[in-house]
């Protein structure tokens, strides 16, 4: 190869690494004045993610909870807030990995990834309100419950949480609902490009329920309502997923049997793309 052509073919890769990093710049600022703001609301966000916590007690008086360390309430906000931060920075995130991805891409390809950077936080907030109304009351209704009030000889036996170990597990209920519910997205992304098909998860029913009942011991507290809250809805989706994959295989079975020049051309620079799996 020549000279020439080492120095052409270098120009399109510059040309790309600074876009990518003109869009991570912009990701990355878009966290920060997002951490910004969520720190500076920190108080009132904890608070927000304690209802959970209060509907479990109901009309219980007093609820508390503790820090034992002097630095312990300051960290707990510095986590809360880059958590917010990654939260509310998503749209502009995606929005910059749309952009970098979109110029390589036809027409009926942008259309169809356009929806996945729709349902991913779709199904993240789905996951998130999951645990928000439903299973943290629960689990904590549970853990109320193993109180003891004390007297005719028997000690006190009182919950005081620690902020830190509550906004922990919050968020890690939160996480760990929002990555499986994404479940949908990858198996149909993975349908798109011919990995799976809906006979595979048909024919992998059992193994994909016993997997999902692993994930979810590990990735929750050692409680089975947390444990069950999460394997069941994951089941679910995985039913869904395989109704789409199945829409997926339809159209692309009554694409093939239609004429292939109708195909877009390509997009600017005159890269050339192969037809969209």
């Amino acid at each position: 190869m020549s000279d020439v052509d080492i120095e052409a073919s270098q120009a399109p890769l510059m040309d790309h690494l600074i876009e990518l990093r003109t869009r991570l710049i912009w990701s990355v600022a878009a966290i920060v004045v997002m951490f910004g703001v969520c720190f500076y609301f920190a108080e009132n966000i904890f608070n927000i993610l304690l209802y959970p916590y209060e509907r479990a007690a109901g009309d219980q008086e007093g609820l508390r909870l503790i820090f034992t360390a002097p630095q312990e309430y300051f960290f707990t906000q510095l986590k809360l807030a880059l958590f917010g931060a990654i939260f509310f920075a998503f749209p502009v995130i995606a929005s910059q990995i749309y952009m970098f991805v979109a110029p390589g891409l036809y027409k009926q390809e942008r259309g169809a990834f356009l929806p996945y950077l729709v349902a991913t936080p779709v199904l993240f907030i789905a996951g998130g309100s999951l645990v928000y109304y439903v299973i943290m009351p629960l689990a904590f209704t549970f853990f109320l419950g193993m109180q003891q009030a004390g007297g005719d000889g028997q000690a006190a036996i009182e919950l005081l949480p620690r902020v830190s170990e509550y906004l922990g597990l919050i968020m890690l209920l939160i996480f760990a609902f929002g990555l499986c519910f994404q479940l949908p997205v990858v198996l149909t992304l993975l349908a798109r490009v011919g990995i799976v098909n809906a006979a595979q998860l048909r024919k992998g029913r059992k193994y994909a329920i016993v997997a999902v009942f692993a994930v979810a011991a590990v990735m929750t507290p050692p409680d089975i309502i947390s444990q069950v809250g999460l394997a069941l809805p994951t089941m679910i989706l995985y039913e869904i997923s395989i109704f789409a994959v199945m829409m997926i295989e339809k159209k692309r079975a009554s694409a093939d049997d239609e004429d292939p020049s109708n195909m877009d051309g390509p997009d600017e620079g005159g890269e050339t793309h192969p037809p969209a799996p």
